[in-house]
């Protein structure tokens, strides 16, 4: 591509999309194409998304359980024992006035049981029967007191993590609905890249190539090394044969870098030659400014999609949150996210028309969020300090007790955001 051609593409080129409605316009391109369900044990759904609502398959709990160690009684005592239930058993009726069965935590209360008398509250008398007073408060769970049958617990888009696989087994189900997890891979491109060793004689070290597959990892997706490719040589033919091949079995081919229109930025003819279409193609947010999604569909229906980062590492993360998030949640069947607040503790410049994403600090116990240092779209040294972007408006800037969103940096797969 020559000097020329750049410049008139640059002229060309559409006006960036608004910081947040980029978003939502990824999210809603996620949502059109939602992955499929499937049908996975329990013990392989973590990380996966809920594609039905989980409702208990009986009552919760099913039956009267014993909340404590003791004795259920029928009739006043003393109680003569005629016999035991354990967890686990089914018991027998109590069918006559002044008999007791002794009886576990969590077993089954006994038909015909007035009370449950506490072991440690109760005493032998001399003729072998238990006597004491129960407390006036049942010592039992009833059937249905958590949840009755069929009722829904979670709806559809609860993300799965370990405290909903807990759940879903005690409501009886051995396997779940969920949706299938998104398949990533990355391209790495530029021919300035070092993939060892540290930089020097016009050559940088390649930080994302190594970064992103963790990224994608905390947003949900499958990737695996060998779906990490590059640096890809800087050649347009080289830019449509790898998006090809990652596109056979991706249904998200991260790019980085060749997001502009320089001599060899080659990704928007690349996406051209494929006969992809944009969703978003640059983005009115500092720093990151650069970045894109497209999408492309086969002839039998089939979506995938191209997330184009910028190359410098910062930029190539705020297109993460910006684009890549929001996307993934809709392929997810997931709620669009919803940005939690906080109030500034030092002020954070505006970026003129531009969404301004500073990277901050946040003191969870406070509510504030306290901008780090190291912050250009090159360094990392910042992010990896920081818990997120507070998020300035265009045409703002922020003050100090300004409550502003924050978009908070990915968790790992079950984590939960402040």
């Amino acid at each position: 591509m020559s000097m020329q051609t750049a410049s008139t593409d640059e002229v060309s080129a559409p006006p960036p999309a608004d910081w947040a409605q980029a978003r939502a316009q990824a999210y809603a391109a996620g949502l059109a194409a939602a992955l499929p369900a499937v049908e996975r044990p329990l013990a392989e759904t973590d990380g996966h998304t809920l594609a039905d609502p989980l409702t208990p398959r009986t009552d919760l709990p099913a039956f009267p359980t014993s909340s404590v160690d003791g004795w259920a009684v029928r009739g006043a005592g003393p109680w003569r024992v005629v016999g035991r239930v354990l967890a686990g058993s089914t018991a027998a009726p109590l069918t006559e006035d002044g008999t007791t069965v002794e009886i576990a935590t969590g077993a089954m209360v006994p038909p015909g049981a007035a009370a449950v008398l506490r072991v440690e509250e109760s005493r032998r008398t001399p003729a072998g029967l238990v006597d004491g007073v129960p407390r006036p408060t049942p010592e039992w769970r009833q059937p249905g007191e958590e949840a009755t049958a069929g009722e829904e617990l979670l709806p559809a888009g609860t993300p799965v993590d370990p405290t909903v696989i807990g759940l879903a087994a005690s409501c009886g189900h051995d396997t779940l609905r969920v949706r299938r997890q998104p398949r990533a891979a990355l391209l790495v491109f530029g021919d300035e890249l070092l993939t060892v060793g540290p930089p020097g004689a016009g050559r940088v070290r390649d930080a994302l190539g190594p970064a992103v597959p963790g990224w994608l990892r905390r947003y949900g997706c499958q990737i695996d090394p060998n779906d990490v490719v590059g640096p890809v040589a800087d050649t347009l033919d080289a830019h449509v044969a790898a998006l090809r091949a990652a596109l056979t079995d991706a249904d998200l081919v991260c790019t980085t870098g060749g997001t502009m229109h320089g001599p060899v930025d080659h990704l928007h003819p690349a996406l051209a030659a494929l006969g992809a279409d944009y969703v978003v193609n640059t983005v009115a947010v500092r720093p990151g400014f650069p970045m894109l999604l497209a999408r492309l569909v086969d002839a039998d229906g089939k979506v995938r999609f191209v997330a184009g980062l910028p190359g410098n590492p910062q930029s190539a993360i705020i297109a993460l949150v910006s684009l890549v998030a929001p996307l993934l949640a809709g392929l997810a069947g997931r709620p669009q996210p919803v940005l939690g607040h906080a109030a500034l503790a030092d002020p954070v410049p505006g970026r003129g028309d531009h969404t301004h994403l500073a990277l901050v600090r946040l003191d969870r116990v406070a509510g504030t969020a306290r901008p780090v240092r190291h912050v250009g779209s090159a360094m990392l040294r910042g992010l990896a300090n920081a818990d997120g972007f507070a998020v300035i408006g265009p045409g703002t800037t922020g003050s100090v007790g300004d409550r502003v969103p924050i978009v908070p940096l990915p968790l790992l797969p079950g984590e939960r955001a402040w």
